[in-house]
């Protein structure tokens, strides 16, 4: 049964328009249809690869995660670190381990869960720089934007480093170092060096 129908379309693989006799119809020609076939088995077959790439290269580590001993570079693997990595946290004493041969050292599994469990102890702040904080808050807790780095100081008033210390001693201006640098008032230090 023919159709009288004529519709104007985009053809799904080439994008070219054309005139198409049903509703339906999504190529131009037969040639673009087995084109687009060819295009989707394709499609499907890298899918299918993918998938089987996929599952080889995360098979090891699940059959790692079923061990229940394992050795230094099995854990390596399931942590994602160096084997001296490991070894550095076998040595500190934070992950038990057993060597059962000279060279031959093996890790409990849940040894190795428990070392993520356990909560990490929060680090104190050393006493000197609690001491440089307080110092700090009661010469009123100045801005970084406020400071000098103990360079800019030096270069600005070509100053000594020796001293710059010696006056922030006698003075007892207050300094506070923060990562690589230590930070002075700049009214202050403008007040004596001025």
């Amino acid at each position: 049964m023919s159709s009288n129908i004529q519709v104007q379309r985009i053809c799904q693989h080439c994008g070219a328009e054309f005139t198409a006799r049903t509703t339906v119809t999504k190529y131009c020609s037969d040639k673009c249809s087995k084109s687009a076939y060819k295009a989707r088995k394709r499609a499907e077959k890298v899918q299918k690869s993918n998938t089987e790439t996929k599952q080889i290269k995360t098979k090891p580590i699940e059959e790692l995660k079923a061990k229940e001993f394992l050795t230094v570079s099995d854990v390596s693997k399931l942590v994602g670190c160096s084997r001296q990595n490991v070894y550095k946290l076998i040595n500190t004493g934070k992950l038990k381990a057993t060597n059962i041969l000279e060279k031959k050292t093996i890790v409990r599994r849940c040894d190795l869960d428990k070392l993520f469990k356990e909560v990490p102890e929060i680090e104190t702040i050393p006493e000197q720089q609690k001491q440089e904080l307080s110092d700090w808050k009661q010469a009123g807790a100045f801005d970084i934007t406020d400071c000098y780095t103990i360079n800019e100081v030096l270069e600005k008033y070509s100053i000594s480093e020796t001293a710059l210390q010696n006056l922030i001693k006698r003075e007892s201006i207050p300094k506070i170092k923060m990562g690589w640098y230590a930070y002075v008032p700049k009214s202050i230090i403008d007040k004596y060096l001025s």
